[in-house]
């Protein structure tokens, strides 16, 4: 026989248990996919935002840079403008660009078109593993080599047939996971970095004698 205080005992576990589940259930109903280090939740949410309010999708990014001596100089990121709202950085990221000493510098840093590398590198590497994971495609790792050829003869002015920057830059990327060859080329050459190397893009400049 089963008491009254048996029985609200057994009602209480029963709504106890039936509010653990609900809980279970909205927690794993909100809870945000990851895949390959990508919120792939927030990036469906942030294509689904922009689809509604393209404005939010121009962004402005910047840098300023210091001459110190020679080849040194010193370039700071710290600000950017984006989803109609100026942003900071955490902290400012600050970069040291010099030449070695064959090239007249004192290697305090790597130099300028080792710098277009490396954000050529970082660029791609980051397109990649973001396009891939909204894909539902896992990757594993991710490496990858660059190398690009210069002519001084450009820089300083000794041949007039000869461009100041790169003739060609040669990428080579390693990747473990489920992505096919074709689907690699595909994502990485839409990396915007790519694609500002890739095709003109305007520079405006200003000067200002001071």
């Amino acid at each position: 026989m089963v008491t009254s205080n048996g029985f609200q005992r057994e009602k209480n576990n029963r709504t106890l248990a039936k509010r653990e589940k609900t809980m279970m259930t909205t927690m794993t109903a909100t809870k945000d996919t990851i895949r390959n280090g990508v919120n792939v939740t927030k990036l469906e949410q942030t294509i689904e935002a922009l689809k509604q309010q393209p404005e939010i999708g121009q962004f402005k990014f910047r840098a300023r840079n210091q001459w110190d001596d020679g080849s040194h100089n010193v370039a700071t990121v710290d600000t950017f403008y984006g989803t109609c709202q100026e942003f900071e950085h955490k902290q400012p990221f600050v970069m040291h660009a010099d030449e070695p000493p064959v090239l007249l510098g004192k290697d305090n840093g790597a130099n300028p078109v080792e710098f277009v590398l490396a954000g050529l590198s970082g660029c791609m590497t980051t397109t990649l593993a973001y396009h891939a994971a909204g894909r539902g495609l896992n990757i594993e790792e991710i490496s990858s080599e660059f190398e690009g050829d210069i002519d001084l003869q450009g820089l300083l002015d000794l041949n007039p047939n000869v461009r100041s920057g790169y003739r060609e830059i040669r990428v080579k990327f390693k990747v473990k996971g489920d992505l096919d060859e074709e689907t690699i080329h595909e994502l990485v050459r839409k990396s915007p970095v790519y694609d500002t190397l890739a095709n003109p893009v305007k520079i405006k400049i200003e000067v200002e004698k001071i």
